[in-house]
């Protein structure tokens, strides 16, 4: 493969638009252009996660996860090209059952923290919920993928379970939130 970016800066958004992959061009702050922002920033987090986690599966599991938002980036770009499918919902749920299968039942609502890579897992998880809503506000007017929504929904849900897996690895325990803390 030759090099696809030999030439870093282009000068064709000084004027405050884009180029699609599909050709088009759009403001930079359209709402396609914010879904895949939201999608590149949950990337970046999740690449700064990676950087607190021990070698094993759950590693592995979001350098995988790496590759799918930006897969789902470039289908924002070019919706004619379908890089995400059901296939990848249905690993993303085999991941979270197998992750989710060894950690006692939740009675009671988390705060964020339990250690240092499980704080950076529960930023990622806000981040995901971020993009989610950006992706449910472009529904409306930009057709895409369902795969991509049910994808980024899923990826939360195990966000989650993997902060409680990380804290547990720290040996940091959860901290349930205390509704009675409240004071009137």
């Amino acid at each position: 493969m030759g090099n696809r970016l030999s030439k870093i800066y282009t000068r064709t958004g000084d004027k405050g638009t884009t180029g699609m992959g599909d050709g088009s061009r759009v403001e930079k702050d359209n709402l396609r252009v914010a879904a895949i922002g939201d999608t590149d920033e949950l990337n970046s987090v999740i690449g700064m996660l990676i950087c607190k986690c021990q070698e094993g599966e759950l590693k592995e599991a979001l350098i995988t996860i790496q590759h799918d938002l930006f897969n789902i980036g470039g289908q924002l770009t070019m919706p004619e090209c379908e890089l995400i499918s059901q296939a990848r919902i249905d690993w993303l749920e085999t991941v979270l059952d197998q992750f989710n299968e060894n950690l006692p039942p939740l009675k009671e609502f988390i705060l964020p923290g339990g250690g240092e890579a499980a704080a950076h897992c529960h930023l990622a998880r806000t981040v995901c919920r971020r993009a989610e809503r950006t992706l449910v506000s472009l529904s409306k007017e930009f057709e895409y993928s369902n795969f991509i929504r049910a994808y980024i929904n899923r990826l939360s849900d195990l966000l989650f379970v993997f902060c409680r897996v990380l804290s547990r690895e720290a040996g940091e325990g959860e901290i349930y939130w205390q509704s009675e803390r409240i004071k009137n």
